[in-house]
C-alpha cells in the first residue's frame, strides 16, 4: 500500500484556512494542501482474513449422526460484493471524466494517452487520480458545505469515491478478500447494510474531529467489517471450534491495522469509527442460533425432538439490545454535534494522538502554503510567500481558480 501522501488531495486533504481555500488571478491566495489519507486494512492482513479457516463449526448431532448432507447455516451466493466493487470502480471513471485534467490543469498531466482520464501531476496526487477540486464537486465529505449547507449526504458519497488508482486498488482488494466470505455467511441484506453504516459512522467521527478537511474512502465501512467479524465471533461463541486462535488471529490484524492509522497523513478517526461501528452492528445483525437448537421445519420426516432449546441464549439477547442502543444513541448524539458545527478536538485535547503521533521523523500539523500571484499580460507571475520563490507561468495554465491553486500547491510545497 502507497505509503507517500498526495499532493493537493487525497483521501482527507485539510485546509487550514477554515475552509475551502480561495485562489485569484491577482492578489493573494491562500492554499493548505496537507493531505490525511483513509488507509484500509493492507491487502495483506485482507488476504489473512481471507485465507484464516474461519473458526469451524462444531459438529452438531444432526450433521454428524443422523441427517447426512443437512446443514443449519445456508450458503448465500455472493454478488453484492462484487457489485460493490464494480460501483467504485465506475465512480472512479466517472470522476476521472469530470476531472479533465488536459483542459484543467495543463500539459502537466500523467498518461497523457489517457484523454481527458489522464491524471494530475504526481507532486498533486501520487495515488494516480483526480483534484481536490474534482473530488468536492463529486460528493467529497466538505465539512464546511455540510454544516452551513447542510449537505449531510456527503457522509455517504464519500465512501464511493477515491483519490487514485493505488487508493482504489488496496481498498477493492481488501473489500474482496473480507466481504466475499462475509457475504457467503450471511447474505447480501446484513452485510450491505453493515458496509453502509459502517462506511457512515466512520465519516461522522472523521467529520467531527477532522473538520477542516476534504474526505474520501472506503476504508471506514472496511473497518466495519473486520469489527463485525470480531463481534460475531463473540456472540456466537457457542458454536464455535477453535475459537480462541481465530479471536487471537483477528485480533492481531485489527490492532496493526489500526496502528497505522498514528501515521501522518492518516484519517485513524474514521477507521475508529467505522470499526466500532461495524463491531456493534456484528451483535445486531450477525447473531446466530445456539449450538443445540433444532428448527422444527429443519427435522426430517419420521424425526421427533424430545428436548427444545431457546434459539438464542441470554447473553445474545443482552448484547443485542445493549449494542442497538448505543447505536441509536451515537448516531443522534453525533449527527446533533455536527449540525451545531462542534469541534470535539475542544472537548478531547489529546484525542488527535489517536490519528497521529508526532515523533522526530514527521510533523502531523498542516502545513500553510501562501501565494500571490499577479498577471502581466499573457502570463502570470507566482510567489510563495514563505519561500519568497517565483515562477512564470503562461496565463492558459492559471486562467482559473482552480489551476492557480494545484500551481500553488505543487510549486510551493
Amino acid at each position: 500500500m502507497s505509503r507517500d501522501a498526495p499532493r493537493g488531495l487525497e483521501i482527507k486533504v485539510q485546509p487550514t484556512g477554515g475552509g475551502p481555500p480561495m485562489a485569484s488571478t491577482s492578489g493573494t491566495m491562500a492554499t493548505s494542501r496537507t493531505p490525511v489519507r483513509r488507509v484500509s486494512p493492507s491487502s495483506a492482513s485482507a488476504s489473512a482474513i481471507s485465507g484464516m479457516s474461519p473458526p469451524s463449526l462444531m459438529p452438531r448431532p444432526s450433521q454428524a449422526d443422523d441427517w447426512g448432507e443437512f446443514g443449519p447455516f445456508k450458503r448465500y451466493c455472493t454478488w453484492l460484493v462484487p457489485a460493490f466493487v464494480v460501483a467504485n470502480i465506475v465512480m472512479f471513471i466517472i470522476t476521472m471524466y469530470v476531472n479533465d485534467c488536459p483542459k484543467n490543469t495543463g500539459s502537466s498531466c500523467l498518461g497523457k494517452f489517457l484523454g481527458r482520464f489522464s491524471f494530475q501531476p504526481m507532486k498533486q496526487n501520487p495515488l494516480l487520480g483526480p483534484s481536490s477540486q474534482t473530488l468536492e464537486k463529486m460528493g467529497a465529505m466538505v465539512i464546511v458545505k455540510m454544516t452551513k449547507q447542510h449537505q449531510t449526504w456527503r457522509l455517504l458519497t464519500c465512501v464511493w469515491l477515491h483519490g487514485g488508482v493505488f487508493h482504489l486498488l488496496t481498498n477493492m482488494l481488501s473489500l474482496l478478500f473480507i466481504g466475499i466470505r462475509l457475504e457467503q455467511e450471511f447474505g447480501f441484506v446484513r452485510i450491505g447494510l453493515l458496509y453502509v453504516i459502517s462506511g457512515f459512522g466512520g465519516s461522522v467521527m472523521s467529520a467531527l474531529f477532522l473538520q477542516q478537511s476534504i474526505s474520501v474512502g472506503a476504508s471506514g465501512a472496511l473497518f466495519g467489517l473486520l469489527g463485525a467479524m470480531l463481534s460475531e465471533l463473540i456472540a456466537n461463541w457457542t458454536i464455535y471450534a477453535n475459537k480462541f486462535a481465530a479471536m487471537l488471529t483477528l485480533i492481531f490484524i485489527i490492532v496493526v491495522n489500526l496502528a497505522m492509522g498514528i501515521l501522518p497523513h492518516v484519517d485513524n478517526f474514521a477507521h475508529i469509527g467505522g470499526f466500532f461501528s461495524g463491531f456493534l452492528l456484528g451483535f445486531v445483525l450477525l447473531i446466530r442460533p445456539q449450538f443445540g437448537w433444532v428448527s422444527q421445519k429443519s427435522v426430517p420426516p419420521g424425526y421427533t425432538v424430545t428436548s427444545v432449546k431457546s434459539k438464542h441464549k441470554t447473553y445474545q439477547y443482552v448484547l443485542w439490545v445493549f449494542s442497538l442502543i448505543l447505536l441509536i444513541v451515537g448516531f443522534t448524539l453525533g449527527l446533533v454535534q455536527l449540525s451545531r458545527g462542534v469541534n470535539m478536538n475542544d472537548y478531547c485535547s489529546r484525542c488527535h494522538y489517536m490519528s497521529c503521533i508526532p515523533t522526530s521523523l514527521w510533523n502531523c500539523k498542516a502545513q500553510e502554503v501562501y501565494c500571490q500571484s499577479t498577471q502581466i499580460g499573457n502570463e502570470v507571475n507566482l510567489t510563495c510567500s514563505g519561500s519568497g520563490k517565483s515562477n512564470i507561468y503562461p496565463l492558459s495554465a492559471a486562467d482559473n481558480p482552480a489551476k492557480l491553486d494545484d500551481l500553488c500547491s505543487e510549486f510551493c510545497s
